[in-house]
């Protein structure tokens, strides 16, 4: 994972429903390592989506670019300033 598993631990305040942490202790004894993990997951999912979307934008302002310089802009034949 994409952090430092040796920082210092923080206490925070959760505000949870009772019935889902009531279950989820059925599974697991330490909530707090279970609900760290899935942080984590859930940190690096949103990381990778957000590069997959940055690169997403990177090809359609490239495929803007190349358009604009082989045909130039659309607006350059109205243009006022020519």
């Amino acid at each position: 994972m994409g952090y430092d598993r040796n920082a210092p631990k923080r206490a925070i305040n959760v505000t949870i429903n009772a019935d889902l942490l009531s279950q989820a202790r059925a599974y697991t004894r330490n909530v707090s390592g279970t609900l760290e993990d899935l942080l984590a997951g859930f940190v690096e999912q949103e990381r990778a989506r957000r590069r997959a979307e940055d690169a997403r934008l990177d090809r359609v302002v490239e495929g803007a670019n190349r358009f604009h310089a082989q045909h130039g802009y659309l607006s350059d034949e109205f243009s006022a300033l020519q």
